[in-house]
């Protein structure tokens, strides 16, 4: 625990450092209270996106970097917890490039129970599992809402997509499924850019294993892999992994 405390740490005091050397993100840390991905910088900075699908968008973390990394390129996200996305919503109101659905991205439309954490970041429409909260202090549950959930298919047509498209998913351990919602469409995603854990941090959630077996059952190679924790023995808890589509030039 010692260890990963420690980490968690070191990785936070590269975050604030970052996001205070650019700009527009360190205005957007004193005016919102948010501060940009920019950990992910290192894994996406070689891509050429015109298209980013951002499912479990939050208050905008991930956005930010990809409107600094992709200038041009369309951003859709979605977030179905209401205060998360109204920050959104005012960080990115004169981004007419950037739009927000109030929708978890699952196989089927309707609403279901979501489980809200006490760090809403970590909240998942799976129940939380105690390793989560014993890992990462302050997440356990606190109450359910009820969100809206649909398919990626909903929101956005394959014409739609363009040929430099890269979809991500921060949706703790509900990858599997979220994946499979978009399961018609990842044929057109060039990249795919999925946290995962090594173990069970939500009920029944799919391991890093099995997701990344799914998608190279479909054609996407794993090709690269950022920001691992790790808990006090030193074995790996979660990860953010890159994926390629194998069927796609690159």
């Amino acid at each position: 625990m010692k260890r990963l405390k420690i980490g968690l740490l070191i990785h936070r005091a590269r975050k604030l450092i970052a996001v205070l050397r650019n700009r527009t993100f360190r205005v957007v840390l004193f005016r919102h209270g948010v501060a940009a991905a920019t950990e992910h910088c290192q894994c996406l900075a070689a891509l050429d996106c015109s298209l980013v699908i951002d499912i479990g968008a939050n208050r905008g973390q991930f956005s930010l970097v990809a409107r600094w990394l992709f200038p041009g390129a369309r951003i859709i996200s979605f977030e179905p917890l209401p205060h998360p996305a109204s920050i959104y919503e005012a960080i990115f109101a004169a981004d007419k490039s950037a739009i927000l659905h109030r929708f978890a991205i699952g196989p089927e439309r309707g609403g279901t129970s979501f489980h809200v954490s006490g760090r809403d970041d970590s909240s998942s429409l799976l129940p939380i599992a105690p390793r989560q909260n014993e890992l990462f202090p302050g997440t356990h549950e606190v109450h359910t809402i009820t969100v809206q959930v649909a398919p990626l298919s909903m929101f956005l047509t394959p014409s739609e997509i363009s040929r430099n498209a890269l979809l991500k998913l921060d949706v703790q351990g509900f990858e599997l499924q979220a994946l499979m919602a978009c399961a018609d469409l990842l044929p057109k995603f060039k990249y795919i850019y999925a946290e995962c854990s090594f173990v069970e941090l939500y009920t029944d959630q799919a391991l890093a294993s099995s997701v990344i077996r799914w998608l190279d059952e479909r054609g996407f190679l794993f090709v690269g892999i950022q920001n691992i924790s790790y808990d006090s023995a030193g074995h790996s808890v979660q990860a953010d992994f890159l994926f390629r589509n194998r069927f796609l030039s690159v």
